[in-house]
């Protein structure tokens, strides 16, 4: 999931942060086809997802469904999971009855077996959590021998950007945003973690980095958000990493 670019630094006056239940319509609402999600993020991972046809892949995070309907489209055999039951159920709206969704959340096992997926896809989630270790284990246990997980995250450079002065850059650290979603409020809270560890997280988990991207956003996108290029005369930005792994 992924905050917009409509965004202000500082604590918010929220009762929950993260709490994507009570802002789920709004949420889906405005990332459909802005630029961060629809211009940016979602063509990123499909273009380092490549040809789908027949893999079995699980989007961690669902959402809404967006990127689980592209890669149907695409000839993907999709199964999505979300710790959001509004989310859940604008997912199921969008891809039907029969379509393989279920409520999960990270911070416990997935209710699948071993080896279940050929590719799995975590599009900013991973930035929720502290602790990474049983995450990713949990990850690599349901991807087949040689699958790939995709990750987006936020940027170090980023976050440490947002920070301030005086940000421990090599501190993995929490950090807080108020974001307004199709006119609503809420609170995202997010840990800041520096590159290394993250790559050491991820080879610690037993997965081998074949892919690290800082792409830019997919054409046509300078046209279609002018106002918000204007400060990026070369039509590329900083927002978020890709990574793509390998099951080693």
């Amino acid at each position: 999931m992924s905050p917009d670019l409509e965004s202000s630094a500082g604590p918010a006056d929220q009762a929950v942060a993260n709490d994507y239940d009570s802002f789920a319509e709004a949420y889906a609402a405005e990332t459909e086809s802005n630029l961060i999600n629809g211009y940016y993020t979602r063509p990123a991972i499909l273009d380092l997802a490549g040809d789908v046809t027949g893999r079995r892949i699980l989007d961690v995070g669902c959402g809404a469904g967006p990127l689980l309907a592209a890669l149907r489209d695409r000839g993907a055999i999709v199964t999505g999971v979300d710790s959001s039951t509004k989310m859940l159920e604008l997912a199921r709206q969008r891809l039907g009855d029969g379509a393989a969704l279920l409520p999960a959340d990270l911070r416990s096992p997935l209710p699948f077996p071993d080896g279940a997926f050929d590719d799995v896809i975590a599009c900013l989630v991973l930035h929720y959590l502290e602790d990474w270790k049983a995450p990713l284990a949990e990850l690599r246990r349901v991807l087949a021998p040689g699958g790939r997980l995709i990750v987006a995250d936020n940027h170090p450079f980023v976050s440490q950007k947002l920070a301030g002065p005086g940000a421990n850059y090599f501190a993995t650290r929490k950090w807080s945003e108020e974001f307004t979603f199709s006119g609503q409020s809420a609170e995202l809270t997010f840990w800041h973690r520096p590159l290394h560890a993250m790559t050491d997280a991820f080879t610690a988990a037993g997965f081998r980095i074949a892919v690290v991207s800082e792409p830019r956003p997919a054409p046509g996108a300078r046209e279609l958000f002018p106002d918000e290029f204007a400060n990026f005369p070369s039509g590329a930005f900083l927002s978020f990493l890709f990574f793509v792994l390998e099951a080693a």
